[in-house]
């Protein structure tokens, strides 16, 4: 496995486990799943929160606050869905979520509870009449300082979508989109990121950048987040690699299928959860779809792609807890 490094970025030699997930069997299927205007919704769900006229907080990631910080791990997500009720019950029937509301003068955004901990939220958004567009969720990267992160991702191509904006129990966040167009959030949460324990069943465990080039996007994610980076083993051809910090592997960059009709870089997040082919059934009969089938990840257990009834993708992955996401020495 060979050790992949850009400029300014040293890696230190360690290696990912093989038991990290293998997303090059769940990209063929999402080939023609995401819309043109999937950034646009993405965009959508930043404004909620910024062109509020009436007062919007958010709830701390951590209470009590914490004093770790982990750059380059996804710590967030927020959901834009037209039906925020609907999410509510599809989500909270399938994982066991529940909710807190924030009411923001015309509509409503709420904080998705796992055992009484926050792990994303859900804005509602009406889709305008005669507009094709799906839900979709944001997926948000600790940093320590969001402007040098907005500057460092800048400069190597990035483009702003929404500016920097404080939030006092949350912490600073900005929402950038990469090179490739694909659109992510910086936060640097002012109540400490969580421990670098295993996800509980129902919190997010793996994110995967599905993109054109994953050398060229995992070089950029290198230079902002100071990842190391490595190549992935395949039995695709394509090119795959795995994004590390803090001896964590945090997320992979898979390349699309050859023959995609539609390429656009995306985020997508993967859910811890006891037994996939039970949820994806579950899935089903709440509304929602199959986009990936289940099948037999690279680490035993377990992974399928599903999307919910307004069209949101996420991933459904087991995860037994002798398995480890730590990297050998």
């Amino acid at each position: 496995m060979n050790v992949k490094s850009s400029v300014g970025a040293t890696p230190r030699g360690i290696h990912p486990s093989p038991k990290e997930p293998d997303m090059s069997r769940s990209i063929p299927r999402l080939r023609d799943f995401l819309p043109q205007s999937f950034a646009a919704l993405l965009l959508s769900v930043v404004c909620l929160s910024t062109s509020r006229a009436a007062p919007f907080e958010l709830p701390p990631l951590n209470t009590p606050a914490s004093t770790e910080h982990h750059a380059g791990k996804v710590i967030w997500a927020d959901l834009v869905t037209p039906d925020l009720a609907a999410a509510e019950r599809f989500y909270g029937g399938l994982l066991g979520w529940t909710f807190q509301t924030i009411h923001t003068g015309d509509s409503d955004y709420a904080v998705a509870l796992v055992d009484g901990r926050p792990i994303g939220g859900l804005f509602q958004k009406p889709i305008p009449a005669g507009e094709h567009r799906q839900s979709a969720w944001l997926t948000f990267i600790a940093v320590r300082d969001v402007d040098a992160a907005k500057r460092m991702a800048l400069a190597h191509g990035a483009k702003v979508v929404s500016a920097s904006r404080n939030y006092p129990l949350r912490g600073r966040q900005a929402v950038l989109s990469d090179p490739e167009g694909a659109v992510f959030a910086v936060l640097a949460s002012s109540s400490g990121d969580a421990p670098d324990f295993l996800a509980a069943p129902g919190e997010w465990i793996w994110s995967s950048l599905l993109s054109r080039d994953p050398g060229v996007e995992a070089a950029f994610y290198q230079q902002v987040f100071s990842y190391d980076v490595f190549d992935l083993a395949s039995d695709d051809g394509k090119e795959h690699v795995i994004l590390s910090s803090d001896d964590f592997a945090r997320a992979s960059v898979n390349a699309f299928p050859g023959d995609s009709a539609r390429r656009h870089a995306h985020w997508l997040n993967f859910i811890r959860v006891d037994n996939t082919i039970d949820k994806v059934a579950k899935v089903v009969a709440s509304g929602g779809r199959v986009v990936v089938e289940p099948h037999v990840d690279r680490h035993g257990g377990q992974v399928a792609v599903v999307a919910d009834p307004a069209g949101a993708p996420f991933g459904l992955m087991e995860w037994t807890d002798s398995d480890s996401k730590v990297e050998p020495k």
